[in-house]
This record gives structure tokens, sequence and C-alpha cells, in this order.
């Protein structure tokens, strides 16, 4: 099986390569014999009826500061690809959402890979709690009172915009922290959504880690321990990546959630999960995939294109 593969993401010149998942997934692509072009979301059209994007055919390497090749740059129908890989990072704003809703024009007839009305469907922040019996005690609010009120019934908190990513605008706010109605106008001020407020959980201190999920399946982990004096453990902001073991409570949580995230077409998803509690289920752009194979772990960019291929002989 050939694939004509397009593949929408960040413009591939400002990836890091050594941890960057959809450089995972062209290089396996590659390797394959697929035919892969790249494109970025601002580049997506509808024209007439036709969803459009200018592609260039894309060459792939693991070689840092020479990683990639690129072609003349033609308008195509999207319609004409096997495969699109919806893979922009976030943040998950009014383009974004405009974005899923162009592709979702072509979707399954071309499969586009996550599911783009199920991506738009299932915000990071709010898809985890359709499960609040995995997750800490959440707020999603814009009332400083309701705020103040949960800080006094749990004492420590996490405030963090609802659509931010990598880390971004989390605040620790211990039981005395006086920064708490400062930093809740300054929300007010930046963002018109309302905020997650969350109970923070101390066994951060030990790590968040990051579980892979293929077609609802468990297939990896890795660790990220936060920096000394920091509640963050996203490897943006300086998170660690270290090897983990899956526990039988990690285990539940994926079997709990799985069969939705395959319901929903969400083929690539990674969670995130602190002690026992889920936090976060991440279908837009997860990454992770090159550190558990880094550490020993199984070949995971292997495993979604086997998903993807299975799915496409299926029809």
């Amino acid at each position: 099986m050939t694939l004509s593969v397009a593949v929408q993401m960040d413009h591939i010149a400002g990836i890091r390569i050594a941890g960057d998942s959809t450089f995972a997934l062209m290089l396996e692509a590659e390797r394959r014999g697929h035919r892969l072009f790249h494109t970025t979301p601002d580049r997506v059209a509808l024209r007439e009826g036709r969803v459009e994007a200018r592609l260039e055919a894309v060459t792939v390497r693991d070689t840092p500061g020479d990683h990639f090749t690129l072609g003349e740059g033609v308008v195509t129908d999207l319609a004409t690809m096997d495969v699109v890989l919806l893979r922009q990072d976030p943040p998950f704003d009014m383009a974004y959402i405009t974005n899923t809703f162009l592709l979702e024009r072509i979707h399954p007839k071309t499969l586009v890979v996550n599911d783009p009305a199920h991506v738009r469907g299932a915000p990071e922040k709010l898809f985890v709690l359709d499960f609040p019996e995995l997750t800490p005690e959440t707020l999603v609010t814009r009332d400083p009172a309701v705020i103040r009120d949960f800080r006094k019934e749990h004492g420590d908190i996490i405030l963090k915009p609802l659509y931010g990513n990598g880390g971004a605008a989390v605040f620790r706010l211990r039981e005395d922290d006086e920064n708490l109605a400062a930093l809740v106008e300054l929300f007010l001020d930046r963002w018109r959504e309302p905020f997650v407020v969350q109970r923070y959980l101390p066994e951060v201190r030990a790590g968040d880690k990051r579980i892979i999920l293929v077609d609802g399946v468990l297939a990896g982990a890795i660790n990220r321990v936060p920096p000394a004096g920091d509640a963050r453990s996203n490897m943006h902001v300086g998170g660690t990546a270290l090897p983990t073991e899956i526990t039988p409570r990690d285990r539940a949580i994926c079997e709990a959630i799985g069969p939705e995230l395959r319901r929903r077409g969400l083929l690539f998803a990674g969670i995130d999960v602190i002690g026992d509690r889920l936090t976060e289920i991440n279908v837009t752009s997860p990454t992770g995939i090159r550190e558990i194979r880094r550490f020993g772990g199984p070949d995971i960019a292997a495993m979604i294109w086997d998903a993807i291929e299975a799915k496409l002989q299926e029809r």
C-alpha cells in the first residue's frame, strides 16, 4: 500500500526533531514508501466546494539542521490525498476551529487523523471532564467569587486558561497566596473564556505521566518531572523526560476512556496522569512518541501507521 499523505503542521523548518512526534510519523511514513506532502493550516482554502491547500512534496531525514527537503508548492485538492495528518500545535482558537470545519468536508473519504469534527468537539481541558471519577476536583468558570470559594474548600489550587497549551499561564496558588485576586483580574482581562481551576496534586513532584493511546489502546508512556520551584512539568518549560512504568491504575484509566477515543476517531491521543488522577486528554497534536522510543519503549509511530493502514484497508 503506497499512500499520498498531506501533513498539515507548523512549518517543518521550525520544529525540534529530537522531540517532535509529527516528524517521527513522517520518518515512518517515508520508510514505508508513502508519498509525503507538507502544508501549513494558513494555506488551506475552500473554493467552489473543494478543500484545497498548497502542498510541497517533502522528504525527511533524521539529521538535525538538515532534516527536510521541500519541492515547489502546488495548489491541490485535498480530496485527492489518501490521508491528511492534522498536526499543527494549539492555541485552540477560532483559526484552529475553522480549519477543522474545512477538513471535515473531506473526511472520511480522505482519512483525516485525528477526525476534525471530534478534535473540535474535544477541547483538552473539557473533554477530560467527561470522566469525573478519574479527574481531580475541577471548576470551569469566570466568576471570582466561585473561584474564591473553590480555593477555600480545597486550599491549594491550580489556575490555568481553558484553551492554553505548553504550560503557559499555569499558576499554583496556595491557601494563603495573596495573588489570587490579581491573577483572576488578569485572566478576566486577557481571556473571554472561562478558566480552569483544579485542586493541586502534590504527586506532580514525582512527575506528570504522558501516556499515548493508539486507536484507544495504551501504547506507551514517559514521565515528565517538573524543575525545582515550578509546578509545571511540560517539556517546553524545563520538564525532564524520564522512563516510567505502567501501573494498574494507568491501565484502568486507559480502559475507561479508550472506547470513547475509538468511537470519536481520535486515533492518536496523549493523556496526562498525575498520581492516580487523569488531568488532560490531548487530541490536537499529542507529543511524546520519540521520547518513549528513546527510552526503549515501543515504536509508536509504526503502531499509528499500522492503525491508519488498517482503517484504509477496512474500506
